[in-house]
């Protein structure tokens, strides 16, 4: 861990270390030592650039959520710490509602939902990140559809003209980190098993899913065994037929103790031109930024956790459709 506080035994170790000094800790001063102060955060709601705003977010998510938690389940990762390196983490968050903010007006509801973050790190700081809430599975447990969340999210933002505008590519920014992962082939074959299925080859799930699979899903949806894959995948992907599917970046690994796994970040990005699990085409030009991890088994891929946010979505098609 050359370049990185001696205090932390590896890769993993950091990114579980700081996240629980920052949030739970309360550490969020600390954000001054361990991101980069142009860091750019890209999430589906928005794209952040400089730590400065990432430590504004981050107080104003403790203040309407003071017991949040942030349990780290895995953390699947490439890179050298000479180059850098790329953690896809994936964390179990517990929270309770209890002051005012970006969800309204505080209900006192519990929650439970997943997070996947990417993030580069080198020399001891976070350069770049992407991250995805379940923000299905949070609006749903406070009582909203998603639909109906990203309406009220927009009105409250100020309107079509002011309210924050969604990532897509075109307000990306470029940077620190270029790479694309490492060559591992449980990353290889989780990739090809994704891209099977997006150009429409739904018997690759018999084939290379265990038909005893776990898969958590958007919204805080759990399923089991192949007709549960065929569902979630089928919906999307009928959603958005003419759209492209892009593998943005793969990571495979091998680690004692644990089974074969891998982190898969992709995007599908094009119209919303088919009858899928949105319901009725509105045409909208939508960007989905998902990231999805597998486990792998003697029988076939064992669990599979699968994240974008629905209230993203909508909002884009909200606010091209009116």
């Amino acid at each position: 861990m050359r370049g990185f506080d001696t205090k932390f035994k590896d890769f993993p170790d950091y990114i579980l270390g700081i996240t629980k000094e920052i949030w739970e800790d309360r550490g969020i001063a600390t954000l001054n030592k361990y991101y980069a102060p142009d860091i750019i955060v890209r999430s589906p709601g928005s794209l952040v650039v400089g730590n400065r705003d990432v430590i504004a977010a981050t107080m104003a998510t403790i203040a309407e959520f003071p017991d949040r938690t942030l349990l780290g389940e895995d953390v699947i990762w490439s890179g050298t710490p000479e180059e850098g390196m790329l953690s896809s983490h994936r964390l179990l968050s517990t929270a309770t509602h209890l002051g005012d903010g970006v969800y309204g007006k505080a209900t006192g509801k519990k929650l439970v939902y997943r997070i996947v973050a990417d993030c580069h790190a080198i020399n001891n700081q976070v350069n770049d990140e992407w991250l995805i809430r379940d923000q299905g599975a949070v609006v749903r447990q406070m009582g909203w559809e998603p639909k109906d969340y990203a309406r009220d999210l927009i009105e409250r933002e100020g309107g079509f003209e002011d309210c924050i505008k969604p990532f897509t590519p075109e307000i990306d920014r470029q940077g620190a980190y270029l790479g694309c992962g490492n060559d591992n082939e449980w990353g290889a074959r989780y990739a090809e098993i994704l891209t099977s299925i997006m150009n429409a080859d739904m018997a690759v799930i018999p084939r290379e899913y265990d038909r005893a699979c776990q898969l958590e899903y958007p919204g805080g949806v759990t399923g089991h065994s192949f007709s549960a894959a065929d569902h979630f995948w089928m919906g999307l992907r009928a959603s958005f037929p003419s759209a492209e599917f892009k593998i943005e970046h793969q990571i495979g690994r091998d680690d004692l103790m644990m089974p074969p796994r891998a982190a898969i970040r992709w995007s599908l990005t094009g119209r919303h031109d088919g009858w899928g699990s949105l319901g009725t085409p509105t045409g909208a030009q939508v960007h989905v930024m998902g990231a999805c991890h597998a486990e792998f088994g003697p029988w076939g891929l064992r669990r599979e956790y699968v994240l974008f946010d629905e209230t993203a979505i909508w909002k884009q098609i909200i606010l091209k459709t009116g």
